[in-house]
C-alpha cells in the first residue's frame, strides 16, 4: 500500500473508534439545506457554515459549479430527502479563474501529466500520449468570480426541476479572511417565489 492509503486508513480506524451515535443519524439533514462549493482542499465546509455531520447536503465540484451532475444532487437533496434551502459558494482564488476550456484541452491534447504554471501561464510536459477528448468538455472556468455565481443561481433557479419556493443564496468564500461575502445580485435572483 502507499503511505497516503496508510495514512488514510489509519486516520479511519481512530475516527471508527469514536464513532459512537453517529450511527443512529437519519439519512435526511437534520438542518434541511445543501451546499453545493468548491472542491478546492482549502474550503471545509463543515467549519466555514458550522456544520456537523448529519446537518446538510454538501456537493463538491471543481468551481462550485452548478453543472447537471451538481443540480440532480440538489433535486434528490429536495425531492428524497427533504432540504428546502440552497447555498452557492464559489471562493476567491479559485483554480478555474486560471484557464479556459481552450487551455485545457490544449493541454490535454499534449499529454496526459499533470500541467505546471507560473507568471507565464499553464505548461504541459509535452510528454506525448494525449487526447482530443477535453475539446467536447465544457469544463465550466471561470471568467467573473461574482458573475460565476449569479450564473450558477440562476441556472439552478431556471431549471424546472427546481421549485421556485426554495431559496438559492449565493456566496464567495474569501481564502484569506475565512468569511462568506454574499453576491447580493445572486441571492435576488435565486430568491423563493
Amino acid at each position: 500500500m502507499s503511505k497516503i492509503v496508510d495514512e488514510v486508513l489509519q486516520a479511519n480506524e481512530a475516527y471508527a473508534a469514536e464513532f459512537g451515535d453517529k450511527a443512529n443519524l437519519p439519512m435526511p439533514p437534520g438542518r434541511r439545506f445543501a451546499v453545493l462549493t468548491c472542491m478546492d482542499a482549502r474550503l471545509d465546509p463543515a467549519k466555514f457554515a458550522g456544520l456537523a455531520e448529519g446537518d446538510a447536503h454538501v456537493i463538491r465540484n471543481a468551481g462550485g459549479r452548478a453543472s447537471d451532475d451538481a443540480i440532480r444532487s440538489l433535486v434528490i437533496s429536495y425531492k428524497l430527502l427533504g432540504t428546502c434551502e440552497w447555498f452557492v459558494i464559489h471562493h476567491t482564488d479559485c483554480g478555474m479563474e486560471t484557464f479556459t476550456n481552450e487551455i485545457m484541452a490544449d493541454l490535454l491534447s499534449r499529454s496526459l501529466k499533470t500541467a505546471t504554471i507560473d507568471e507565464n501561464g499553464w505548461h504541459d510536459s509535452d510528454a506525448g500520449g494525449g487526447t482530443v477528448e477535453g475539446r467536447f468538455i465544457q469544463w465550466l472556468t471561470i471568467p467573473n468570480l461574482e458573475q460565476s455565481v449569479v450564473d450558477d443561481v440562476l441556472r439552478i433557479r431556471n431549471n424546472p426541476m427546481v421549485p421556485p419556493d426554495i431559496p438559492v443564496h449565493g456566496y464567495i468564500y474569501d481564502c484569506k479572511s475565512g468569511r462568506l461575502i454574499e453576491v447580493p445580485e445572486a441571492t435576488k435572483a435565486g430568491q423563493a417565489g
